[in-house]
């Protein structure tokens, strides 16, 4: 299995390196809500079919939000694949109350050892809640998938913050790190919880990461800005820094590269 990554939609990405299959924040649902009947409704069907997944060994959970966190899709991958979830503080519960039970759940700056990668909890900048009476009683992460060979850094959702530089220093420099560049608008809701696509290159750059690849757009419409506007800053942003094109990775749904 060569090493590459392949963006599903939104903020699901599979990972694959060291023979073994990652899955971030999976959602193969048509809407990221609660509700069959409501809610934001999936814009493009999902880049990779559920039934052509390889064995997928372990799925990373940023937050319990709907759009990153899909029960239906859980449950598909633990009767399909069984894999090993691994989810911040306050998951594992809930994953137990939906009878899923391989499941690890950890503090930010834990670590934990898997066929040869480190997977390492890591702070993001965010909140919790799937119902009107459960806000933040969960914890919410970003994450850093580590080898000998590669590093990589996923965002979830989260929005700028000091913690970026900490995260290079003491795990970087980072081959790949797939950042959020939707949901921005308006700015007096969103700042403190999303990146705008400046907020992603400088969080890149903090990270140390050698390339950048743009998640969480084109997938749901969550907020206010076009849905095509996010890579298109993203990209403006690089080149205004001087950062060479190649090391920004924007992608089609279901495109697949190397790494």
């Amino acid at each position: 299995m060569n090493p590459s990554i392949t963006w599903v939609g939104h903020a699901t990405v599979l990972v694959q390196m060291n023979g073994v299959n990652i899955l971030t924040d999976p959602q193969w649902g048509e809407r990221a809500s609660p509700l069959s009947w409501g809610g934001p409704r999936r814009l493009s069907p999902p880049g990779l079919a559920f039934e052509d997944l390889p064995r997928i060994d372990v799925v990373l959970i940023s937050h319990d939000h709907y759009d990153h966190l899909d029960l239906n899709t859980v449950k598909r991958l633990a009767a399909a694949h069984d894999p090993l979830f691994l989810v911040p503080l306050g998951l594992k519960a809930w994953f137990a109350e939906n009878q899923m039970t391989r499941v690890e759940e950890m503090d930010w700056w834990q670590e934990r050892e898997y066929r040869g990668l480190k997977f390492v909890c890591v702070p993001a900048q965010h909140f919790s809640q799937r119902t009107l009476t459960d806000a933040n009683r969960r914890l919410w992460a970003s994450w850093s998938v580590l080898s000998v060979e590669r590093r990589f850094y996923f965002s979830g959702d989260t929005g700028y913050f000091t913690f970026f530089k900490e995260i290079g220093q003491r795990l970087g420099p980072f081959d790949v790190a797939a950042l959020a560049i939707g949901a921005y608008e308006p700015p007096e809701i969103m700042r403190f919880v999303h990146l705008t696509p400046e907020q992603a290159v400088q969080a890149f750059v903090d990270l140390n990461g050698r390339a950048l690849l743009g998640i969480h757009w084109g997938t749901f419409d969550l907020a206010e800005e076009p849905l095509d506007e996010p890579p298109q800053r993203m990209l403006a942003e690089m080149r205004r820094r001087k950062i060479d094109s190649s090391r920004a990775w924007i992608f089609k749904i279901g495109e697949t590269r190397p790494w």
